[in-house]
């Protein structure tokens, strides 16, 4: 399917659901999406994302310098994508970014019953550095782009990548390199886990005790003790446990379950959603092989909210919806996003009252992490030194997410949802981009001593305001 096509189910839905405002209104009539509404919140994204003015970050690692070189050959082995040291002895080497960053976001906006009235997505790169907008049909899906592997090497040296992640879009008008997920990707690995769960495959309460074979990486750690399901993903969701993650993996490795995930990605109309080239002796090797899309991330997002009715169909025309997962896998994984702890990104409330990063999406941080005495956040050895209760008192929605972190990788993606008695706010948003502790802000002070430093662009945080003021 080419551009915009829409088939009579899509524009014609259920009842009335809000009347807050005529556009609105007219578009939650329908109970579907139209090619109008798109075409405004497209509009809206994209000056969001430019707004943002992405080209005016730092690189601490300039591609011209042989420092780059260095941090590459020692710290950064491909193994080791995901982890959270910044290179602060790189910061003195500092430059403005050699040209425009890579930004995938996508927002698709849900009336009161969940249901999609609007969708859109914007990346941004060197060819489109005012950000360019691709249509999507009425699956939530374009043809519009040939989708491409990430490759540090590759971007640096300007490149538009050469590892098609899905195959026959050599035509497409756009080529673009898909930023790489980091652990963004745990949310590919929970669906596998619960859709197991599902099928009677596995229980949470059952244990795992994780042996690597062969030689350990640096990404997973040793061997550990049976350990239950519930642990390990919990772990993985809410602090963003490397270690959990890779057992998790390993573990579906070991039943023969990473190549059918894949091909059900495939299936269910998500090819740009891929656990490959992971290691099965060890969970690790989280490579450029493992890529998602903003838009497909954003759909599998949709599939956890138990939105009702058909959300799209499949290329053989199979019709899917939220039952893919059951109603209590679905109810677990979203109780779980609720409560990730690293609220630093698209949303900014762990670092509540600073004045670097900004305020981002005015999301309420879970009380789990919050110091009850003091009001500071810790997250699994994460002192964010700030006390967050007032940003509780003001926060006006929910945020069920989950961020990604590498050196060239600073990602978000969530469901955002009002509190009870605030402006009405549902949506999804997904924003995967290349800018990760590698980047920073010309005007970033230096972090206050004894707490997490701040490891993603200021900017992140400002488009995600930009994006809920939609």
């Amino acid at each position: 399917m080419r551009g915009r096509q829409w088939g009579v189910a899509v524009l014609l839905g259920a009842l009335v659901i809000n009347g807050g405002g005529v556009a609105v209104a007219a578009e939650e009539s329908s109970g579907g999406r139209s090619p109008a509404a798109d075409a405004r919140l497209a509009a809206a994204l994209q000056k969001a994302v430019d707004g943002q003015k992405f080209a005016e970050v730092l690189d601490t690692v300039p591609p011209s310098t042989s420092a780059a070189k260095e941090l590459y050959r020692t710290e950064l082995a491909p193994d080791d994508k995901g982890r959270s040291a910044a290179p602060t002895t790189l910061a003195a080497a500092a430059a403005p970014i050699h040209q425009t960053p890579q930004l995938d976001a996508t927002v698709i906006k849900l009336d009161r019953a969940g249901r999609p009235i609007a969708a859109a997505d914007v990346i941004l790169s060197p060819q489109y550095p005012n950000g360019k907008i691709i249509p999507l049909d009425a699956n939530l899906t374009t043809d519009q782009v040939r989708w491409r592997q990430w490759d540090d090497a590759t971007w640096d040296n300007g490149a538009q990548g050469t590892v098609d992640i899905v195959p026959g879009r050599e035509n497409a008008p756009v080529d673009y390199m898909s930023p790489y997920p980091a652990s963004v990707l745990k949310l590919m690995v929970a669906f596998g886990i619960l859709r197991m769960v599902d099928a009677g495959e596995l229980t949470l309460a059952e244990t795992y005790a994780y042996t690597p074979v062969g030689t350990p990486s640096s990404l997973c750690g040793g061997a550990r003790a049976a350990t239950s399901i519930t642990q390990l993903f919990d772990e993985m969701i809410t602090v963003s446990s490397n270690p959990s993650t890779c057992a998790l993996i390993k573990l579906m490795h070991d039943r023969g379950k990473i190549d059918g995930l894949n091909q059900q990605f495939v299936d269910l109309g998500l090819p740009t959603l891929r656990v490959k080239g992971t290691n099965p002796n060890t969970g690790g090797t989280w490579a450029n092989a493992v890529t998602m899309t903003s838009i497909d991330t954003a759909k599998l997002l949709l599939l956890f909210n138990g939105s009702p009715g058909t959300l799209w169909k499949t290329p053989s025309g199979t019709p899917v919806n939220a039952s893919v997962l059951s109603a209590s896998s679905r109810s677990y994984l979203l109780g779980k996003l609720h409560e990730q702890g690293l609220n630093q990104v698209l949303s900014t409330t762990n670092y509540c009252g600073r004045a670097y990063p900004p305020p981002g999406i005015p999301q309420v941080t879970p009380s789990r992490w919050i110091d009850p005495a003091t009001g500071v956040v810790t997250v699994a050895g994460r002192n964010y030194g700030q006390d967050v209760r007032p940003c509780n008192a003001a926060a006006t929605v929910t945020f069920a997410h989950k961020t990604g972190l590498a050196d060239t990788s600073g990602n978000d993606a969530g469901i955002v949802k009002s509190l009870p008695g605030k402006p009405f706010r549902s949506y999804i948003v997904s924003v995967h981009s290349n800018l990760g502790y590698r980047y920073v802000d010309a005007d970033r002070p230096a972090d206050p001593a004894g707490v997490y430093p701040v490891q993603y662009t200021k900017k992140l945080a400002l488009l995600g305001r930009a994006i809920n003021a939609l």
